[in-house]
C-alpha cells in the first residue's frame, strides 16, 4: 500500500486561514497557529456583536427621541405612552429620524401624544368601562348553564348552600340564582 501525504491539503488550509487573517496586527496575520486562534476569537466577537448592535442602535434612537421630546416640553416616557394611547404605531427608528430631519412632523406627534394622554381620562370612556364590567357580571350569571356539575357544586359550597352535594344540575343553577 502506498503512503499518502497530506502536504497539499495542509498548505491549502493554511493559505485559506492566512488569507482570512490578512490585516491583523503582528504575527496574527503571518503565523498559522496565531492566525487560526485570532480567527476563532474574531468569529465569536462578530456573533456576539451582531446582537449587541441592535441594542446599541435602540439606545441611540431612544436618546435622540428623548432629546427632541425635552425640547418640546415632554418626557420620553409620557411621549411614548401618549402615542400608544392615541393608537399611533411608529417605531423608534422612524421617530428618531423625524426628530433629526423633520422637527415639524415630530412636533405634531408630540401634540398627538399630549392629546392621547388627556383622551384616556375622559368621562365617557370611564362610563363605557363601567358598562362593560356590569355586562360581564350579567354574562357570568347567565353563564351558569355552561358550567359542569362539579364547578356548580364548588360555587354552591363557597356560597354555603345546604344539600348541594345531592342536587342535580338544574337544581344547582336555580339555587345559585
Amino acid at each position: 500500500m502506498t503512503r499518502v501525504k497530506s502536504g497539499v491539503q495542509t498548505k491549502r488550509r493554511h493559505k485559506k486561514v492566512l488569507k482570512e487573517a490578512s490585516g491583523y496586527f503582528g504575527s496574527k496575520h503571518r503565523l498559522y497557529k496565531t492566525a487560526k486562534e485570532q480567527l476563532m476569537h474574531s468569529s465569536v466577537y462578530a456573533y456576539r456583536d451582531r446582537r449587541q448592535k441592535k441594542r446599541e442602535f435602540r439606545k441611540l434612537w431612544i436618546t435622540r427621541i428623548n432629546a427632541a421630546c425635552r425640547m418640546n416640553d415632554i418626557s420620553y416616557s409620557k411621549f411614548i405612552n401618549g402615542l400608544t394611547k392615541a393608537g399611533v404605531e411608529i417605531n423608534r427608528k422612524m421617530l428618531s429620524e423625524l426628530a433629526i430631519n423633520d422637527m415639524d412632523a415630530f412636533k405634531e406627534l408630540v401634540e398627538i401624544a399630549k392629546k392621547g394622554e388627556v383622551k384616556e381620562t375622559s368621562k365617557t370612556e370611564k362610563v363605557e368601562k363601567e358598562v362593560k364590567t356590569t355586562t360581564k357580571k350579567e354574562e357570568k350569571k347567565d353563564d351558569l348553564s355552561s358550567k359542569t356539575v362539579a364547578e356548580l357544586r364548588e360555587l354552591a359550597k363557597s356560597k354555603n348552600i345546604e344539600g348541594y352535594s345531592s342536587m342535580k344540575k338544574a337544581e344547582l343553577i336555580a339555587a345559585l340564582k
